[in-house]
């Protein structure tokens, strides 16, 4: 999307610039997509309201060891594995393998997907990674299951996104190219104990 700067030099929507499109305007199908973005993270907000949403989240990140403000490698790798640049993704972790960051552990592409084009946001804030993380869950289908407390349907369906959770009960993570992954996950039985601890609840 083009930026359009204003007078004193602030970057605004191409959407707000005037009430009515002319018919040749060219930029019509730019302001359509400005305005499909802003509905898509609206959605999202109300999502975010939603306790058993909330619950899950939480549970992801504590399946992911992860914080808002962590690379890859935070909390095992020798060396400080945070960032403090929150203007946009921070990029590759502990050896460059993994560009996994933040409190859900999204990748750069995922970011730019998930984040960037699906609701128009830049940048890497705590409440962004929020959102990202529920707009991940609406693309693999588990954020109604989620707020239905339909939570094994959940676990299946976003452990296809996020290898720390199992596939479901008395399964593993996902296998990558038929092998085990090798990643640590939090057993099924302790996902549901922890989604339960914070305050979701559960058919």
């Amino acid at each position: 999307m083009t930026d359009v700067i204003s007078p004193n030099g602030k970057k605004m929507s191409p959407r707000l610039t005037r009430a009515v499109t002319p018919i040749k305007d060219t930029t019509a199908k730019t302001m359509l997509l400005s305005v499909k973005q802003e509905k898509r993270r609206a959605e999202n907000e109300e999502y975010l309201k939603n306790k058993n949403v909330k619950a899950f989240l939480d549970t992801i990140s504590e399946a992911e060891g992860g914080d808002y403000h962590a690379k890859f490698g935070y909390g095992w790798a020798r060396g400080d594995w945070k960032f403090t640049d929150e203007s946009t993704h921070p990029g590759a972790g502990f050896g460059g393998s993994t560009t996994a960051s933040g409190r859900y552990q999204i990748t750069k592409s995922t970011w730019k997907l998930q984040c960037t084009t699906a609701m128009g946001l830049t940048d890497f804030s705590p409440h962004t990674q929020d959102l990202t993380a529920i707009e991940i869950l609406r693309s693999v289908k588990a954020i109604d299951p989620i707020a239905n407390g339909d939570i094994k349907d959940a676990i299946h369906k976003a452990s296809g996104q996020w290898e720390a959770l199992p596939m479901g009960p008395g399964q593993a993570n996902r296998p990558l190219n038929g092998k085990p992954s090798g990643q640590k996950y939090m057993p099924y039985d302790d996902v549901v104990s922890t989604y339960k601890k914070f305050g979701g609840t559960a058919k």
